[in-house]
């Protein structure tokens, strides 16, 4: 599926919202070159969970997604960056479909109105996610 990273600038911003007791994060820098990308926070009861960086880039006309997560003190909590193919591109939506070992079989990020980012997940185990966040 073919696919520009220009096509992404809709997601550029800062993002918060709920994640079950938690709060996420998530700040979408411009793109920029081929790349967009985006640091991911989760914190809750006084600490910070997670650390997560997300690069979407252009490989031969289309668009991979890169993810790799870090626990406190930046330890990684998994040897490489986990990777997911293009599977859907339109209006204000993307979609990403995990290869190999990755969190999420399905990965959806959309912005149906202009205050509201909208990240639609599918785990491994088939159990559906959806997380409404809206401007920092």
């Amino acid at each position: 599926m073919k696919g520009r990273v220009a096509d992404l600038a809709w997601m550029t911003g800062s993002w918060v919202g709920a994640y079950g007791e938690q709060t996420l994060e998530e700040t979408w820098i411009p793109p920029t070159d081929g790349t967009i990308a985006c640091l991911v926070r989760l914190t809750g009861q006084g600490a910070t969970g997670m650390v997560e960086l997300i690069l979407i880039e252009e490989v031969e006309d289309s668009l991979i997604f890169r993810v790799r997560q870090f626990l406190p003190g930046l330890v990684a909590r998994s040897p490489e960056a986990q990777v997911m193919q293009l599977a859907e591109i339109g209006e204000r939506r993307v979609g990403f479909t995990g290869t190999g070992d990755v969190i999420f079989r399905k990965l959806t990020y959309s912005r149906p109105v202009a205050d509201r980012f909208t990240i639609d997940a599918e785990t491994m185990a088939g159990d559906a996610l959806q997380l409404h966040l809206h401007p920092r």
